[in-house]
């Protein structure tokens, strides 16, 4: 199963200078609940915005056509397309990011796991593509509105291909 992990904002925005766009320590916490023990693929750029390198307890895939290109705690592939024949069948894959990695991997995904934050980043440069409704179709919402911890209300949506 192959799976798109990512927050958006109102507008698809999902970082700008190669940071997220929104403190929400339950998307964070979802995020760490759902890929622990699953293999996670990245691009480069996306592994170096990690703020301590390698995610613990999972399968680390960086991207990067670089052949000398090293990253601590992670398998390097060429492609999306050597990365994915790189896991076994029954292995579930989730893509981290960042957006040309998304853009690759949604005609292959299974399922999206999508943050919908109710707010418009004040600034980005990375956007999601759209999700187009005759190929995906809306499984589950979970809402959340504001709290202490939360600034901005957001919901915990997961798409199926139709």
């Amino acid at each position: 199963m192959i799976h798109i992990i990512v927050a958006t904002d109102r507008n698809m925005a999902i970082g700008y200078q190669n940071k997220l766009l929104f403190w929400l320590p339950n998307d964070l916490k979802r995020f760490k609940e759902l890929t622990t023990g699953n293999t996670i693929i990245m691009g480069r750029n996306t592994f170096l915005s990690l703020p301590k390198g390698a995610l613990p307890n999972r399968r680390n895939i960086v991207l990067s056509t670089r052949k000398d290109a090293f990253f601590p705690g992670a398998e390097t592939y060429a492609s999306l397309e050597e990365a994915i024949k790189g896991c076994k069948e029954d292995e579930n894959i989730y893509i981290i990011g960042g957006a040309s990695v998304y853009k690759q991997a949604l005609p292959l995904a299974d399922v999206l796991c999508i943050t919908e934050i109710d707010a418009e980043a004040p600034e980005a440069d990375t956007y999601f593509p759209a999700i187009d409704p005759t190929i995906w179709k809306e499984n589950s919402r979970e809402t959340h509105t504001t709290d202490e911890k939360h600034a901005y209300s957001y919901a915990f949506v997961e798409y199926i291909r139709r």
